[in-house]
C-alpha cells in the first residue's frame, strides 16, 4: 500500500523588510504581551544589535501597552542546555509572559526550549528529552499561548519558523531534538538590516546550512510538491546571492532574499523530514568537536552528495537546474558529478574551507566518531554505515589532496 499522507503548515506569520524591527513591540502588543524579556547573545549585544532593538521598546509610551522588562544575553553557542536553563530562571524572575528571540539558530533555539519549558512547568530542558528526541504531534500537541517573535540575524537556520528546537546536551555531548508543531514563533521578523554587520564567514556557512536543508529536503524520501517549491527557491535564491552577500554585505536586497531562502529551506526541511545524513553527521562533528553547525554541513555536503549517489540522482535534474548548472544532453551521473563541482566551486569563492583541519580533530577519533553519528536522533530514518562515515571522515578530518583546487 502507497502512503499518499503528509503534513505541511506553516504556524508562523512572516514579516519582511528593511526597517521591519520598528514593529516588532505593536506586534507583540497585538499577541497580548505585557511583559516582554529580550534573549540574545554577548556577540550581538557587543556589535549593538540588541541596542537596536531594544530602543525601539524605550521609544514608545511608558505604562502602556507592551514593556520590555529585561534582557538576557548569556546564551551560548548550539543552544546549551546550561545556558537554556539559566534563561528559563531569568525569564521566572521576570515574570515574563512573552518572548523576544534576537539572534542565530542558537538564540532562536534557546527561546523555544524555554518557551516549551515555561508551558510545561520545567527548570530543567534536559528533562524534556530525555532519549535525546523529543517528538511531539497533533492533537497530542496544543497550542502554546506565550506570545513569542523571533528576529534571525544570520540567513541559514530558518529557526525562526522551524516546528524543531535543537539543544545541545553537555553531559551527553549530543545534540537533542524537541519537535513541536506550536514551538516556532508566532511571528517572524525577517530585517536585513540587522544582518549588515555579519562577518563574511558567518555570512557563507550560515548561507550554506540553508542549502543543506534545502538539498536534503528536495532528496527526502517523503519530499511532497509543498516541500518541493520552497526547497527549489531556496537553491534559486542561494546561487544567486550567497557570493554578493558574502562580498558585499551592505547589499540589502541579498541580503533580504538569503534570509528569505534561509526560511523557505527550513521550511522545506522541516516537513519533509527524513533521511538527513548531512545533518546527521554536522550534529555528531559539531557536538563532539564544537564546530559550527553550518560550517560542518558545508564541508559535508559535497561529500555526502558525491557518496551516496543514490539519495540525490532520483532528482538531479531538478537540482542542478536550481543550481544554474547546464543539464542539456548530460547523464544523471555527470550532472551530480557537475552539481558537487558547483557546490566546491561556491564554497571556495566566498571562502569557506574544504575540511576540518583547523579543528585539531584527533588521529584516534573514528571510532568515537563512528558512534556518535550512528547514535545521532538524525540517523533514525536513514543510518549510515561505518564504512561510510569512516570514509567521509578521512576525507574532511585532514585536507586530502584530490580534492585541493
Amino acid at each position: 500500500m502507497i502512503t499518499t499522507y503528509s503534513n505541511f503548515a506553516l504556524m508562523t506569520t512572516i514579516h519582511s523588510g528593511s526597517n521591519t524591527r520598528a514593529m516588532i513591540p505593536d506586534l507583540l502588543n497585538g499577541l497580548g504581551a505585557k511583559r516582554v524579556v529580550l534573549f540574545s547573545d554577548k556577540g550581538l549585544k557587543d556589535a549593538g544589535i540588541v541596542d537596536k532593538v531594544a530602543e525601539i521598546f524605550r521609544l514608545t509610551q511608558n505604562g502602556t501597552g507592551t514593556q520590555l522588562v529585561g534582557i538576557f544575553t548569556d546564551i551560548q553557542q548550539d543552544a546549551g542546555s546550561e545556558s537554556v536553563n539559566r534563561a528559563i530562571q531569568y525569564a521566572r524572575e521576570m515574570a515574563a509572559d512573552s518572548l523576544l528571540a534576537v539572534g542565530g539558530g542558537s538564540v532562536l533555539d534557546t527561546v523555544k526550549g524555554i518557551k516549551f519549558a515555561l508551558h510545561h512547568g520545567l527548570t530543567d530542558i534536559k528533562k524534556a528529552i530525555p532519549g535525546g528526541l523529543a517528538h511531539y504531534t497533533w492533537p497530542e500537541a496544543q497550542f502554546i499561548p506565550i506570545p513569542h517573535i523571533a528576529v534571525p540575524t544570520t540567513a541559514g537556520t530558518g529557526s525562526e519558523v522551524s516546528p524543531i528546537a535543537v539543544i545541545y546536551n553537555e553531559e551527553k555531548k549530543v545534540k537533542t531534538n524537541i519537535i513541536h508543531p506550536f514551538i516556532s514563533a508566532n511571528m517572524a521578523v525577517l530585517d536585513p538590516d540587522l544582518t549588515i554587520g555579519l562577518p563574511p564567514f558567518i555570512t557563507a556557512f550560515t548561507g550554506f546550512d540553508a542549502l543543506t536543508h534545502a538539498i536534503e529536503a528536495l532528496a527526502s524520501p517523503t519530499a511532497t510538491g509543498f516541500t518541493d517549491a520552497y526547497a527549489l527557491q531556496t537553491i534559486r535564491m542561494f546561487e544567486k546571492n550567497i557570493v554578493e552577500a558574502v562580498n558585499n554585505g551592505s547589499n540589502v536586497k541579498a541580503r533580504m532574499e538569503m534570509l528569505q531562502a534561509s526560511t523557505m529551506g527550513i521550511t522545506a526541511f522541516s516537513f519533509a523530514l527524513n533521511a538527513i545524513p548531512v545533518h546527521n553527521l554536522a550534529h555528531a562533528y559539531g557536538a563532539l568537536y564544537r564546530i559550527p553547525h553550518g560550517l560542518a554541513n558545508a564541508v559535508f555536503l559535497p561529500h555526502v552528495i558525491e557518496m551516496i549517489p543514490a539519495l540525490y540522482l532520483p532528482k538531479i535534474d531538478q537540482l542542478a537546474q536550481a543550481l544554474n548548472v547546464d543539464n542539456r544532453d548530460k547523464s544523471p551521473q555527470n550532472l551530480l558529478e557537475e552539481v558537487v563541482q558547483k557546490i566546491r566551486d561556491l564554497q571556495e569563492e566566498v571562502g569557506l574551507p574544504k575540511d576540518f583541519s583547523k579543528y585539531n580533530i584527533p588521529d584516534d577519533s573514528l571510532p568515537t566518531t563512528i558512534a556518535a553519528v550512528q547514535s545521532d536522533p538524525a540517523a533514525m530514518n536513514f543510518p549510515l554505515p561505518a564504512e561510510l562515515i569512516e570514509a567521509i571522515g578521512k576525507r574532511v578530518d585532514k585536507l586530502q589532496t584530490s580534492f585541493t583546487s
